[in-house]
């Protein structure tokens, strides 16, 4: 195993889910190999032409990264974190007590100029204006531009344990209430067996930036607890109004702590070199990464 790579454990967990030959029939190299020159990339965040020999020539290395994207959109790439996610539910590793938030991150000049429209030699079918897979606000290639330049917000929700079970790409100026209906759509865990997927949490926590009546009125109407601090300018303004301004909402200041597992996170993610700073021009390939990223959080977890 090389240093970051794939360990045997979780090898075994993955291999055979991952296609055997591809769409013209013909057998895929080594995915155990490319997969950590992938892995190299998203951890140091060199250029593709810098990646090892090692790993397999270059070329193959990006070309299997960049159909994690058609992956993603079939479904074959999402099976493998569906998979780990699935088994660990199944024995009740999955702490349902789930946190959202987002981050901010540095888009790299090099992200910017994505072809706005037609496809050119060597672009994926559908790569080209496409948005992250999945439900994903508006916002072309999730790049957006501020003061600082250009940045991308991801967003998360992770269950107790801080295992991402949602991930959702937008614009850096983006607001973090708005997106949070995306992020809940994204958490879907199926059963092992019969029955519908897993898709409500047991309880949410969210800093204050989630906090609206509105969403507090739509987790109550599915039965999610909420614990979300009150901002300051809303208790405000509910203490103007007196009596009609009704009762302060729930607040367990002690579940509140365990929102930062959230902000471990996306820690660990970012040490990832290439999910903390986005190189890639398309949301569909930089989610990848974090797809990718995510999956390797998932694989470490202790299975005893």
């Amino acid at each position: 195993m090389s240093r970051g790579g794939l360990t045997d454990a979780a090898w075994v967990r993955i291999e055979p889910l991952l296609p055997v030959v591809d769409g013209r029939g013909r057998a895929w190299r080594d995915h155990r190999q490319v997969i950590d020159g992938v892995l190299w990339r998203l951890r140091t965040g060199a250029p593709w032409r810098d990646v090892p020999a090692r790993y397999g020539p270059r070329q193959t290395v990006y070309e299997r990264y960049s159909r994690y994207s058609r992956w993603e959109a079939d479904g074959t790439w999402a099976a493998l974190l569906e998979h780990v996610r699935v088994r660990d539910d199944a024995v009740g590793r999955v702490d349902w007590s789930v946190s959202v938030d987002s981050t901010v991150v540095r888009a790299h000049r090099h992200a910017a100029g994505a072809r706005k429209r037609g496809v050119a030699d060597g672009d994926e079918p559908g790569d080209v204006g496409r948005a992250a897979p999945g439900p994903t606000p508006a916002g072309r290639e999730g790049l957006g531009r501020s003061r600082g330049g250009l940045t991308t917000k991801l967003h998360l929700a992770v269950d107790g344990r801080g295992l991402p079970l949602s991930i959702v790409v937008t614009p850096g100026q983006a607001g973090d209430a708005p997106a949070l209906d995306a992020v809940l759509a994204g958490i879907r865990v199926p059963r092992p067996g019969p029955g519908r997927p897993r898709v409500r949490p047991t309880r949410l926590i969210a800093d204050r930036a989630y906090s609206s009546r509105a969403i507090r009125a739509r987790l109550r109407a599915a039965g999610v607890r909420v614990v979300i601090p009150e901002r300051a300018d809303q208790r405000a303004n509910r203490r103007r109004r007196g009596r009609a301004g009704g009762r302060p909402p729930a607040f367990d200041r002690q579940a509140y702590r365990e929102r930062n597992v959230v902000e471990r996170c996306f820690a660990r993610l970012k040490q990832f070199r290439a999910i903390a700073t986005r190189f890639d021009k398309l949301a569909a390939r930089y989610t990848a990464g974090v797809v990718l990223a995510s999956l390797i959080l998932w694989l470490r977890e202790p299975q005893s």
